[in-house]
């Protein structure tokens, strides 16, 4: 799974990401042709680690995060220590660590240059530290048979906060400690958010993009959404992807395997 955001080009940003949360820059590729430039970080080879791909388009100076996108997630061993890791780099703290109101989980929550909200968690074990994001939704139940029935996602744990009117879903492959995951929140009564200009797209590997975009255009008749882009070769690239919308308007893409895999040679 990657996760692609809109960013600004700037010192400060790459700092954020490389410093301050201590994700290595994996590659990066410039794409004249269609007037852009990509950074892929993370904390280990994406072969086996989930990536944030930081997208830049040329002349673009600013973009609007919106109120629809929740937040990154970075697992730690010690929330304490990252955090005044981050602070010493001068990042932007909006809460500080402490345990989760009504519950022992230590988290913390920080802001990159840009404005995306970053929660640390604190957690034994860590197997990828890029653990999880997060994205506010109007309908959760629809939410939810959308991408299990789209993408083949499982419900690995649903919780009701009635005192703060709100409920969460996390969804994924594996359970939620062994692989990041997808958390989609819905706030009691709110059946709409504003998306932005800034956060781009989650993407996800498949064996057959085509394949894969007939299931999909299958769940949007029945749920809502629209395929946004036909499957075939990205201009430029030759990789094969597929895009689409789900009912609230978040965008997914699905990115053929072995051309991903020649990407990365």
């Amino acid at each position: 799974m990657l996760f692609i955001v809109l960013v600004t080009l700037n010192a400060p940003l790459s700092m954020f990401y490389t410093e301050a949360l201590g994700m290595k820059l994996l590659r990066q590729r410039d794409v004249p042709e269609e007037k852009y430039a990509n950074a892929f970080v993370g904390f280990g080879d994406e072969h086996s680690h989930f990536a944030v791909e930081l997208t830049y388009n040329y002349g673009v100076t600013s973009y609007d995060v919106g109120d629809g996108f929740g937040h990154f997630a970075i697992a730690t061993q010690d929330v304490y220590k990252l955090v005044e890791h981050i602070r010493a780099k001068g990042g932007n703290i909006t809460r500080e660590a402490g345990p989760v109101q009504g519950g022992t989980t230590v988290i913390a929550f920080v802001k990159d240059p840009d404005g995306y909200t970053f929660a640390l968690v604190q957690r034994p074990i860590v197997h990828d530290p890029f653990c999880q994001i997060s994205l506010r939704v109007g309908d959760l139940e629809r939410a939810i048979k959308f991408y299990e029935k789209a993408l083949g996602l499982k419900v690995v744990r649903k919780v009701d906060n009635p005192e703060n009117k709100y409920t969460i879903a996390i969804l994924g492959y594996k359970e939620e400690d062994d692989a990041t995951v997808l958390e989609l929140t819905y706030n009691y009564g709110v059946t709409e958010y504003s998306k932005g200009t800034a956060y781009a797209q989650i993407a996800i590997g498949t064996d057959d993009v085509y394949k894969s975009a007939d299931v999909v255009n299958l769940v949007t008749q029945e749920l809502g959404g629209e395929i946004t882009l036909q499957p075939g070769p990205i201009p430029g690239l030759n990789t094969k992807v597929t895009s689409f919308l789900d009912p609230d308007g978040w965008k997914t893409a699905l990115v053929d395997n072995e051309d991903f895999l020649k990407e990365l040679e």
